[in-house]
């Protein structure tokens, strides 16, 4: 079994979800951290990062968190959260253009 520590960004996520990371095939993936920063100059924008199950049992690993301006939020030492074959990680804010994303993982296949 191979084991292979990765990470995956997504720049100004903003008003519709968007896809972060997809386990792949034949792989189960651990959760290391999130890291969330607000890119804007001014103001508080809030965000969501959600699992979406590849078996339909969806749920937020992070809801409605309050990034003020410039500041960031990490989610560290998760207590191994482990997705699966066609799990993802998606990310949404509601404000246009307003938090970068980065998510570590450790991938096993």
């Amino acid at each position: 079994m191979a084991n292979t520590f990765k990470s995956y960004t997504k720049a100004s996520v903003s008003t519709s979800t968007v896809d972060i990371y997809t386990v792949p095939s034949a792989t189960t993936t651990i959760v290391i951290g999130v890291a969330l920063a607000n890119r804007l100059g001014t103001g508080t924008v809030y965000a969501d990062i959600l699992v979406d199950k590849a078996t339909g049992n969806d749920v937020y690993m992070i809801r409605n968190v309050a990034l003020y301006d410039g500041s960031s939020f990490t989610l560290a030492d998760t207590g191994k959260i482990i997705l699966e074959t066609g799990d993802k990680i998606k990310a949404i804010s509601n404000t246009s253009n307003s938090v970068d994303v980065i998510l570590s993982v450790l991938e096993q296949t």
